[in-house]
């Protein structure tokens, strides 16, 4: 494999995996942020 092709796996996973991180926060904390406020 070539290293381009590694980093450009490599971001897109990150990507996806920073993505899925702020749909599953986001919905949760919200709501805490607001009763706490």
């Amino acid at each position: 494999m070539r290293p381009t092709s590694l980093l450009a796996m490599l971001f897109i996973v990150t990507m996806m995996a920073t993505a899925s991180g702020c749909g599953q926060k986001g919905p949760l904390y919200l709501p805490d942020s607001e009763q706490e406020q």
